[in-house]
């Protein structure tokens, strides 16, 4: 049985009696972080002979907290916000007044109820441990700097300085009105994956302006996807053209552009476009703009998972999302793969009307409102990248020497491209700094 003074013993039934008493917020207590400091409590109460469960409770908080690189205090909050409820739902869908009264009580419980759990920090936690366990020092304090940036810093100020966080309802539903909730407001990039959103953490960072040429079709697809982030009617686009061409380079630099913008990217693989209905649907009244990301977008003839997409190309009896789009790279022009023996036959016994089934395969890439055509780079746009590149990368090297090596690289390897530049500029850097190591150890 624990030793903890009478009124700290108290204190520790009463923090567990809040938090099973959670009306609506119950994913903030099923995180790792909190399940260990839930777990932590239970140790406190009825701890063992010689501390050990506790002090085992105790390691398991603090590497939880470690781990998630962020107080208590803060990962509390974090969870607040990204919270997937009944309240939050709601909330980023109507008006605050148009929210069920019963589901703003709950959410004001809910919100006093955490508040009482934030107030119980690492410090107590630690003191409590060490009066358990019969130490002499209390265990190591997990501590680190706030660091309260991007949208929510604001909020997340605003409730640390806040005496009662029940009067923050009206703020947080604002805020789920305007940002989200559950992963689309903890991620910016995810793939559909076995029948649901996967949060990819570490998105490409390609930039916009580390990409050179093809200026037309950039402008228009920022254009688009401007047209998409302000609510306008935004054109699903097909970027058709030449492997290396930096296609899905472009797109995916249009997440680092505007992620902060409530914009979200979607990759869905070939093999998952069958759900692509069912994707899209989900992602109906959710405040976040989604490019749906399909990549080397191909059919083959006998291929039913294009239906799907022409589903959601070209509508149907349900009405299309407004803040869906779908962007699609392709090396082909005609999507889906035709043979000779496709074409009929007068003579043979086929289909009657078999010009019309072809050409519904070939126009299929018309369903796209734009199509962005992206040909093979020439020598001076190849030169162009490899300049540009070579600038931002900080190489110093005599640019006659950088054209004459860039373009035996392309040669020897894959042709030119803005890939092909990408590798060889990739190379060239590690090349000199290599050189530079060696060079340093032979001097020391």
């Amino acid at each position: 049985m624990s030793t903890l003074h009478s009124s700290s013993h108290h204190k520790v039934q009463f923090f567990q009696r809040q938090a099973a008493s959670v009306l609506l917020y119950q994913s903030v207590l099923q995180s790792k972080v909190a399940i260990a400091f839930l777990d932590l409590l239970q140790a406190i109460r009825y701890t063992d002979a010689d501390g050990c469960d506790c002090l085992q409770a105790y390691g398991n908080y603090f590497q939880a907290l470690a781990a998630s690189q962020q107080n208590w205090e803060e990962y509390l909050i974090h969870q607040i916000l990204i919270s997937d409820n009944p309240f939050t739902r709601i909330a980023q869908q109507r008006r605050f007044s148009d929210i069920p009264p019963a589901l703003v009580t709950a959410a004001k419980h809910d919100l006093q109820v955490l508040q009482y759990l934030y107030e119980c920090n690492s410090a107590i936690l630690s003191e409590w441990v060490q009066v358990v366990c019969h130490l002499p020092v209390s265990p190591v304090v997990w501590y680190q700097e706030s660091e309260n940036v991007g949208i929510n810093a604001d909020l997340i100020d605003f409730l640390q300085q806040l005496e009662n966080w029940p009067d923050a309802v009206t703020d947080l539903a604002a805020y789920y009105h305007q940002h989200g909730t559950g992963l689309f407001a903890q991620y910016q990039a995810f793939r559909w994956e076995e029948g649901q959103f996967i949060g990819i953490t570490y998105p490409d960072t390609v930039k916009l302006n580390t990409l050179v040429g093809y200026d037309w079709q950039k402008e228009i697809l920022l254009k688009n996807t401007k047209f998409l982030l302000s609510g306008q009617p935004a054109l699903h686009i097909l970027l058709y053209g030449s492997r290396g061409s930096g296609k899905s380079s472009l797109v995916k630099s249009l997440l680092n552009e505007y992620g902060d913008n409530n914009l979200r990217l979607i990759e869905v693989a070939k093999s998952e476009l069958r759900h692509l209905p069912k994707i899209v649907e989900q992602l109906r009244g959710v405040p976040q703009k989604f490019i749906v990301f399909v990549d080397d977008l191909s059919f083959e003839e006998d291929d039913d998972t294009f239906k799907a997409l022409k589903v959601v190309l070209e509508g149907g009896v349900t009405a299309r999302p407004e803040n869906v789009i779908v962007y699609a790279t392709s090396n082909r022009r005609h999507l889906i793969r035709e043979y000779f023996s496709d074409r009929p036959n007068p003579k043979d016994h086929e289909e009657v009307h078999g010009w019309d089934t072809m050409q519904e395969k070939l126009s299929f890439s018309d369903r796209f409102g734009l199509t962005l055509t992206f040909a093979p780079a020439d020598q001076e746009t190849y030169l162009q990248i490899v300049q540009h590149l070579a600038t931002e990368a900080k190489i110093n090297i005599n640019p006659e020497d950088l054209e004459y090596q860039a373009l035996q690289w392309a040669t020897r390897h894959n042709g030119r491209s803005g890939r092909t530049a990408r590798q060889f500029i990739d190379f060239i850097t590690a090349d000199l700094s290599g050189k530079d190591v060696n060079i340093n150890n032979h001097k020391t």
